[in-house]
């Protein structure tokens, strides 16, 4: 493993270990990289239990903690994962959502422990860019009524044709 300089940290209740797993084999190039115990007992739980999970994930350092019920994800921030088809779009909503997750709207997700995700087609991201403002606003409206991207209907709002 090489050293890390800096690492997205993740705060958990008492999960971060299922957490660590369910993400590296859930999203590609991820990985769980150490498992840190803890020595003696503290608040956080018995001597033995998991503290910290450092992990890869689609390629970038995280550790996860676990730390008790003090502090709870909220929407104040989200990990985006950018897909290059529906297939992948569909295949990692269903496994946030099909997994004690929840849909959220624009592509939107929540987790079992409660951590937003925005699964986004790369698509996506070109039509809300397009230089066609009428073209970009229309892409942007079919998006705001969707859950899970669907592309065909994003692609079709672009062009300003009807939901396919």
């Amino acid at each position: 493993m090489t050293e890390r300089k800096a690492a997205v940290f993740l705060w958990f209740d008492t999960e971060a270990e299922a957490a660590a797993e369910f993400y590296a084999v859930t999203f590609p190039d991820s990985h769980v990289d150490r498992i840190v115990r803890l020595r003696g007992e503290t608040p956080s739980g018995p001597a033995g239990s998991v503290q910290v999970v450092e992990m890869t994930l689609l390629g970038l350092p995280y550790a996860l903690l676990n730390a008790g019920p003090h502090v709870r994800p909220n929407d104040a921030y989200s990990l985006q994962v950018y897909t290059d088809d529906q297939a992948e779009t569909d295949r990692l909503w269903n496994a946030i959502v099909g997994n004690g997750g929840q849909e959220i709207m624009c592509g939107w997700c929540k987790d079992r422990w409660g951590f937003r995700w925005q699964i986004t087609p790369r698509v996506l991201m070109e039509a809300l860019s397009h230089p066609d403002a009428a073209a970009s606003a229309r892409a942007q409206a079919a998006m705001m009524e969707m859950r899970r991207i669907d592309i065909a209907a994003i692609e079709a709002a672009l062009r300003g044709e009807p939901d396919p």
